[in-house]
């Protein structure tokens, strides 16, 4: 049966793969873009790929957290259900690494941008439908002054934090969640994939896109992730397996999450 799904981070890299291949099942794709031109760049690539494609665009930077609120404010405008959102969009390496309230970039656009789209379209949602987030092999201790703002930190040590954050939200939200509610899973897609992420931050072609979107439809889609809520899966091995040990750390998981409610108070966001 046709699935609608949301794809962030959908104009290049592993989502625009992504979305070749879910297109090409005859799902329903809302992609989403931080360029109008990207977008409807890719809109016509699909397209022309695959002529019965169903495809809608939403632009957002995620970065700045109020266009974050509005994009799921579109989406649920639009739509009364949706099955699965795929939180892919990512940041390692910018110009400016300081957003929206002096926060880092990687922290904005890695953990909260996805924690605020998870918390509000999860209302579109039921049981049946799926939360994927792109977590990495990289993960290392969140610095809670970092994600507040109140720590610099290298482009490693960021993305390494940020991506742990995220994988500890996503086992601590699939715990308090109730049963009729969306499986929550943390995906890392395989360790340097040819995104154009991973060509700025090390100056490698990287492995095939193909082996990440692979992985993203199987959990999107596949019997392989049904039950899952609460899990990591490490592309690397292909295999479900364990993040880093703070990711069941309850007392951190719930800090962590009470920073994030933190910012949105302090940069006036509501969800």
């Amino acid at each position: 049966m046709p699935k609608t799904i949301l794809l962030t981070g959908a104009t290049d890299g592993i989502g625009l793969e992504t979305a070749k291949k879910l297109a090409s099942l005859g799902h329903t794709l809302l992609l989403h873009g931080r360029s109008q031109q990207k977008l409807l760049q890719a809109k016509e690539l699909i397209e022309a790929l695959y002529s019965s494609a169903k495809i809608d665009t939403f632009l957002a930077d995620l970065s700045e957290l109020k266009q974050v609120v509005e994009l799921a404010n579109q989406v649920k405008a639009k739509y009364s259900h949706i099955d699965v959102l795929i939180n892919n969009a990512g940041v390692f390496k910018i110009a400016n690494n300081l957003g929206e309230g002096d926060l880092d970039v990687r922290f904005l656009v890695n953990t909260i941008a996805p924690y605020i789209l998870t918390k509000t379209l999860s209302a579109l949602m039921n049981e049946n439908s799926r939360i994927v987030n792109l977590s990495s092999a990289a993960q290392a201790p969140v610095s809670i002054a970092a994600l507040k703002g109140l720590q610099a930190l290298s482009d490693s040590s960021a993305y390494a934090q940020s991506k742990l954050a995220l994988t500890m939200w996503t086992l601590q939200l699939a715990k308090q969640w109730a049963d009729n509610t969306p499986s929550l899973v943390a995906v890392n897609p395989a360790s340097f994939l040819g995104s154009k992420m991973v060509k700025e931050a090390y100056g490698s072609q990287g492995k095939n896109l193909a082996i990440g979107a692979d992985i993203l439809v199987k959990a999107a889609l596949s019997d392989q992730f049904t039950g899952m809520t609460g899990r990591y899966f490490d592309n690397d091995i292909g295999a479900f397996s364990n993040p880093h040990p703070d990711a069941f750390d309850t007392a951190k998981n719930t800090t962590l999450i009470m920073a994030m409610d933190e910012v949105l108070t302090r940069l006036d966001v509501k969800i």
